[in-house]
């Protein structure tokens, strides 16, 4: 089974129960505030590790940040990793709604300190065959997906937070595409799924390519065939984290060589699971619970 190597961010996630999103110029009180561990690299990592994959992560934290290592622990990701740095941790102030839609704002802080040296040493004990698991929360994507791809790593990106820098990464090295309906757009100029969906797979032909869709499913193109999963209906409770636990999920099955079809339902039946919890790493299910579900 190949490792996974997950370069991505670790964050603070301040969740602020909101009645609605708050408008320009309005202030309005939360009902309620908590802090919990989150950023998509730690979300993935934590999802990846209780899919059953073995998952390294590397990443940068604060002195403000110790205690989320523990989160890493308990799920069974090695931190060897991780480095602490002056800069304070990432954040974010994440304001969830009555209908369990999430707002988010992101304050990057030491998820933007990684450099080349720092990619090369965490990319030293990994080797052909193994998979690089990238998001758009940290710096030095660029060089890391170059190197990965020297040493013949396969490359599985999140192309999330979009911004227009994506389109200056060597794109044409990602292996495994993972992204949701605003990615696909910005990515495609494309506002219908299929769409997207299809003009991906003639950008990028020897990709596997996923489009998750929220409670619309999700969407795969592999190898000329398109297939597709629904949603699991659950009640909807906190959607901040229900990409990476799909994410995570999907690609620990595909490590794991579970046929695409199969992981696309175990992946479907995670997410479900996270949304209808509370927080982001701390509501991603063990896989035990998934496989009660499907």
């Amino acid at each position: 089974m190949p490792r996974i190597l997950n370069m991505g961010s670790i964050n603070i996630d301040y969740v602020y129960a909101v009645p609605h999103f708050v408008q320009a110029g309005e202030t309005l009180s939360a009902s309620s505030r908590q802090i919990f561990p989150g950023g998509k690299g730690m979300n993935q990592s934590t999802a990846l590790a209780r899919a059953g994959a073995k998952v390294a992560h590397a990443g940068m934290i604060g002195s403000d940040g110790t205690a989320l290592l523990d989160v890493f622990r308990e799920a069974g990701v090695d931190i060897s990793l991780i480095s602490q740095v002056e800069v304070p941790s990432g954040h974010t102030v994440i304001q969830v709604n009555a209908e369990g839609e999430n707002c988010i704002l992101l304050f990057p802080g030491a998820n933007q300190e990684l450099g080349q040296a720092f990619v090369d040493r965490a990319l030293k004990s990994f080797d052909r065959g193994d998979i690089l698991m990238l998001q758009n929360e940290v710096s030095c994507i660029n060089y890391a997906m170059k190197a990965a791809k020297e040493k013949g790593m396969t490359i599985a990106f999140n192309p999330s937070p979009f911004e227009p820098k994506i389109a200056s990464y060597p794109l044409e090295l990602v292996d495994l595409w993972l992204l949701n309906e605003i990615e696909g757009q910005a990515l495609t100029g494309k506002t219908v799924p299929h769409e997207m969906l299809d003009e991906m797979a003639v950008l990028y032909p020897n990709s596997l390519i996923v489009l998750t869709l929220g409670e619309e499913g999700v969407l795969c193109y592999s190898k000329g065939v398109v297939l597709s999963h629904d949603s699991y209906k659950v009640k909807v409770v906190d959607t901040t984290a229900a990409g990476d636990t799909f994410t995570g999920y999907f690609v620990s099955s595909i490590a794991r060589g579970i046929d695409v079809r199969q992981a696309l339902r175990i992946a479907s039946a995670a997410a479900s699971i996270s949304v209808s919890r509370q927080g982001a790493a701390v509501s991603i299910p063990l896989w035990e619970e998934v496989a009660e579900l499907i």
